[in-house]
């Protein structure tokens, strides 16, 4: 509950009252959050791998739409014939080790993330706490990849890399302060240093980085359902039951948007990211029809007793952004 009304004050325009209230608190572990920040990052010797490395990342806590863009950049590699491995933290799991995400892991041992990625991408995925460690271990094991990706890591500086993306969302930088008065992991003088901004529903364009800048749309396919799969069904088909959904990502107002305007109307049961389900928390949908992200269908699945579909979605960007990346490699490797 902390944490969602800390979300709530954060995203404004500028510090709320109650934030005001808690400067005397806030403001010392922010100053010293940000001279922490600085010294661990001029104190981080970063590990340079064999083949090229792509952070995806944010500046704000919590998610802003980093998964499905690792997903689209995948997959455009592949069509130019790069084979990417992908690397995550794994938020939420088992992962003081690197390991590989299997089809048999969890969200316990791997995070919800990484299995999405492993089960949508079909390419390596490798999970740790050190993000390096685990690069290195998925191309000991996997040869063919020739460029990795990194599913958020952009303040994790012991990875050397060779392209940096931000993605932001709506929400923008909030109030542009950073923790613990606002949602910010560095300041906005990162920006003018990152290779692109990724604007997710954000027009990039206002914050005049001075970097390429590139407008991202999350288009959604049709529902199947959670325990059979290769059920499909469109929003159509929904549109005269009870309707319930769940969303436990950096934005829930993100995906019920996506639902309001697919035309359904539905009680709406937000959660904390990166929430860890149990049935009781589902149960409040028993009387109805449960939809969720697939990010809470990897957690879910056996948790519910009725009925239950889940909304794909796919990253819409200009390949223009895949040709930059591509130019700033050919950059580095002539350098």
């Amino acid at each position: 509950m902390l944490g969602r009304w800390l979300q709530q004050q954060w995203f404004q325009r500028r510090l709320t009252p109650a934030l005001w209230l808690l400067m005397p608190l806030f403001g010392p572990l922010c100053l010293l959050y940000l001279l922490l920040s600085r010294r661990r990052r001029q104190r981080c010797h970063a590990q340079r791998l064999p083949v090229p490395v792509i952070v995806v990342g944010n500046l704000t806590v919590g998610g802003a739409g980093k998964t499905p863009l690792t997903l689209w950049l995948a997959g455009q590699l592949q069509t130019r014939g790069w084979q990417p491995g992908i690397v995550s933290r794994g938020h939420g799991g088992q992962t003081a080790q690197p390991r590989p995400v299997l089809a048999a892991s969890t969200p316990a041992e791997v995070g919800d993330e990484p299995l999405l990625l492993a089960r949508r991408s079909g390419r390596p995925v490798w999970v740790g706490q050190q993000r390096a460690a685990a690069a290195a271990a998925l191309l000991a094991r996997h040869p063919e990849v020739d460029l990795l990706l990194c599913d958020d890591g952009l303040q994790h500086h012991a990875l050397a890399r060779d392209v940096e993306l931000v993605v932001i969302d709506r929400r923008g930088l909030g109030n542009g302060w950073c923790l613990p008065l606002g949602p910010l992991r560095e300041t906005p003088a990162r920006l003018p240093t990152v290779d692109a901004l990724i604007g997710h529903d954000f027009d990039a364009r206002g914050l005049d980085s001075g970097v390429p800048d590139f407008a991202m749309r999350l288009q959604a396919t049709d529902f199947y359902r959670l325990d059979a799969p290769a059920q499909r069904c469109t929003a159509a088909d929904l549109l005269d039951r009870r309707l319930y959904a769940l969303a436990g990502i950096g934005d829930p107002e993100r995906f019920f948007n996506t639902l309001r305007g697919l035309g359904l109307s539905f009680t709406a049961r937000p959660f904390a990211d990166h929430q860890a389900y149990v049935a009781a928390d589902l149960a409040f949908a028993a009387d109805g029809v449960l939809l969720m992200t697939e990010k809470d269908a990897v957690k879910c699945a056996g948790l519910t007793t009725g009925e239950a579909w889940v909304l794909p979605v796919e990253a819409d960007v200009s390949p223009a952004l895949i040709d930059l990346i591509l130019e700033k490699l050919r950059g580095c490797q002539a350098a």
